[in-house]
């Protein structure tokens, strides 16, 4: 039997002309959620601090708004898609993320990268490092925050980051799990075989290519593949007739058969909960399985 696929929901935090100005996350947690993500596996709230349009545009933090989000809709797995690694000190990000896993009853997972967004590292005064080291960071903050999620008294010297006996009750039961967002196949798919519980990537041409990466890395390391849950992301509308639905499930069916676990689902910015409702019956349910 073909295993069936999850469902996230990809929120934008950004408000821009086409939103009247509002955050579409804060439009969406009143009038779409609600309908929305009872039939949704994740949430997902991406991690940059300003837009990609115009720097003025409304654009809300990607911690803050996925707590906010987190304590009003229950019922979801809570994701960022993904932290830049740059952004915030690791053992900060482990208390923080082991906050938020216990608040919301073990909902939370770490979604995180190696950042690639330049300027907004210079903008915000952060040091942007050649990508060998930001992964190289990503990889001393995986492991400090796994320690931190699982010892009484954490202590790790690396070559950028070091703790000493960081402390981060309470210890939740179980730890967040850790999803890393990556495409490159020199460094990045290595580091997710190595070490990720979930790999996020670009679906698309070359995507079994670093699928394989992803899996030869994982049995060189000693796991199992099939123990990384893989997930990707799609731009896309809201089927608007069932046409459009029988479109969208072909399309999401082949990437199942690829490999994938998980889709994320960005619709932009909805006005209706009509066509929610019509992908939950006529996408979500036969391909769930």
């Amino acid at each position: 039997m073909t295993q069936g696929l999850r469902f996230g929901w990809l929120s934008p935090v950004i408000g821009n002309r086409w939103s009247d100005q509002v955050p579409i996350a804060a439009y969406q947690d009143t009038e779409i959620l609600p309908t929305a993500l009872p039939h949704f596996d994740s949430l997902w709230i991406a991690d940059h601090f300003y837009g990609f349009d115009a720097k003025t545009d409304p654009f809300l933090e990607a911690w803050t708004t996925l707590t906010w989000l987190a304590a009003r809709h229950t019922s979801v797995e809570l994701c960022h898609h993904v932290l830049g690694v740059g952004y915030r000190h690791p053992p900060l990000l482990a208390k923080m993320a082991a906050t938020l896993q216990y608040l919301s009853g073990g909902r939370f997972v770490l979604g995180i990268g190696a950042g690639w967004r330049d300027h907004e590292y210079a903008a915000y005064g952060y040091e942007f490092p050649k990508p060998s080291v930001r992964f190289a960071q990503l990889e001393e903050t995986i492991e400090i925050c796994r320690r931190m999620w699982t010892e009484e008294f954490p202590s790790y010297e690396g070559r950028y980051y070091r703790i000493d006996e960081a402390s981060a009750p309470p210890l939740t039961d179980p730890p967040p799990r850790v999803c890393i967002g990556a495409a490159g196949e020199k460094v990045g798919l290595p580091l997710v075989g190595r070490l990720a519980d979930r790999w996020n990537g670009p679906a698309g041409d070359g995507f079994t290519r670093r699928r394989d990466i992803v899996r030869s890395a994982a049995e060189a390391a000693g796991r199992d593949p099939a123990s990384i849950e893989v997930s990707v992301t799609l731009e896309r509308a809201l089927p608007e007739n069932d046409d459009d639905s029988a479109k969208l499930v072909e399309e999401l069916a082949g990437h199942r058969d690829l490999g994938v676990d998980h889709v994320v689902m960005d619709f932009g910015h909805p006005r209706s909960t009509e066509p929610v409702l019509r992908f939950a019956e006529q996408v979500i349910t036969p391909l769930r399985g």
